[in-house]
């Protein structure tokens, strides 16, 4: 098991006040991609190219033009170990290894918004809080992870011990009342927690959801830290292509451009059938965001 030193853990919080607040010096190089269009940061989740490892998963990004990433621990898996070692893996791995990640997207010209670390009730607070360390030592300020309401008040204690934000992400599970899936259980989860509990809201799953990301957006961009962009149908129906379901990902783009909020809103290629190019199909969704707002 790994652990961290108060002046370690004092380091590494101040690595990741540093990265919040200067981008990384590679990124001022040639070689920083710019996917910023009328003033909104579009990127993407790197689970939209969940069937590659991490250096080719940069890779898609540079050939995309996608100079924005939200960071998902699944590369790492894919790279290291599954199952019941990914525990031992994760204590084990030191810090370090966590640093070169962030050195490889910083030389690919690629910024780095959020670790994408998700925890389940499972996890012990030891797996919790080795999260914590590893967003610290890739010098971000921010995770977003999939979980249950009522383990926010595990998470906070973390995200209050080392200051990081944490946006809880949004499935379309209403029927089940422990699960992030409305605005009624946003507001659990924010409700009694610290000012570090934040919202990472999937636009995709809400409108399956029946609910309306552009008035929620509008109520709630202040603690928004990322947006995830796909296309369903409602009522629980099916991830389709950008343009022919029934999220309003025209006027949310269109939303975040006319006030001028900062809220990087990230592509998640999941509608995809075996046979087709991850890569392609990301072009193809970046298209159509830009166009919504250039128009």
């Amino acid at each position: 098991m790994v652990r961290v030193s108060r002046r370690d853990a004092g380091k590494l919080l101040l690595a990741g006040c540093a990265g919040a607040l200067v981008p990384a010096r590679e990124l001022l190089s040639e070689n920083k991609i710019d996917s910023m269009v009328r003033g909104v940061q579009i990127g993407a989740q790197a689970y939209s190219f969940r069937d590659r490892p991490l250096d080719e998963c940069i890779a898609a990004f540079r050939e995309v033009g996608l100079g924005e990433c939200e960071l998902s621990e699944g590369h790492f898996q894919m790279a290291n170990t599954h199952g019941p070692d990914l525990n031992q893996w994760r204590s084990e791995t030191p810090l370090s290894y966590f640093k070169g990640v962030r050195k490889k997207f910083d030389v690919a010209g690629i910024s780095l918004s959020a670790y994408g670390y998700n925890i389940s009730p499972q996890l012990t607070d030891e797996m919790i809080e080795r999260g914590f360390q590893a967003t610290l030592a890739m010098g971000l300020n921010c995770i977003t992870t999939t979980t249950r309401v009522s383990m926010v008040p595990r998470i906070d204690r973390y995200a209050q011990k080392y200051k990081v934000m944490v946006g809880y992400h949004n499935h379309d599970k209403t029927s089940e009342p422990d699960e992030v899936a409305s605005a009624e259980s946003f507001a659990h989860v924010l409700k009694g927690a610290s000012p570090y509990a934040r919202i990472n809201l999937d636009i995709g799953h809400f409108t399956a959801a029946n609910e309306d990301p552009v008035t929620f957006i509008r109520e709630h961009n202040a603690r928004i830290v990322t947006l995830h962009l796909k296309d369903r149908k409602r009522n629980h129906g099916p991830n389709m292509p950008f343009g022919q379901g029934d999220t309003p990902i025209v006027e949310v783009l269109r939303l975040l451009r006319d006030n001028q909020w900062k809220i990087p809103a990230n592509i998640e290629y999941e509608y995809g059938k075996p046979g087709l190019d991850p890569v392609a199909e990301v072009k193809k969704c970046y298209a159509y965001c830009r166009k919504a707002l250039e128009s």
